[in-house]
């Protein structure tokens, strides 16, 4: 249970991380201007989220970093019973669940993380904006 409350947070931290920084920036940059003004009326939390960003990353990053120690820890300890039928277990299904949630995890952060500390300085640094 401790697993998969791991991963869902970790699956919601580097998704607030999507939606707080990396999101608006590339509206932004692709002319939406007023797409992020509106959403920032809409749901004003956004601005003291952006406004945070770098904290904001870091929790997301440990939380998922916890997560791959979590899955990986507990892959080398896990034994899962066989069933009778020859299907999948329960423990199997629960570990196939956390690593995908992870895998997902991780790309939204990896999206997240590229889009609001990496693309406006290579983009400035190109000529680009």
């Amino acid at each position: 249970m401790k697993d998969k409350a791991l991963a869902i947070l970790s699956l919601f931290a580097s998704t607030s991380t999507l939606l707080c920084c990396a999101l608006p920036t590339l509206l932004v940059t692709l002319g939406l201007g007023a797409v992020v003004a509106g959403a920032v009326s809409s749901v004003p939390w956004l601005v003291p989220l952006s406004e945070n960003k770098e904290w904001v990353f870091l929790g997301a990053g440990l939380l998922i970093a916890g997560n791959w120690i979590v899955v990986k820890r507990w892959d080398r300890r896990a034994a899962c019973e066989v069933p009778e039928e020859g299907g999948e277990s329960a423990c199997q299904v629960a570990s196939g669940f956390s690593r995908l949630v992870l895998w997902i995890s991780t790309g939204l952060y990896a999206v997240g993380f590229v889009v609001a500390f990496v693309a406006y300085p290579v983009g400035e640094a190109l000529g680009w904006l």
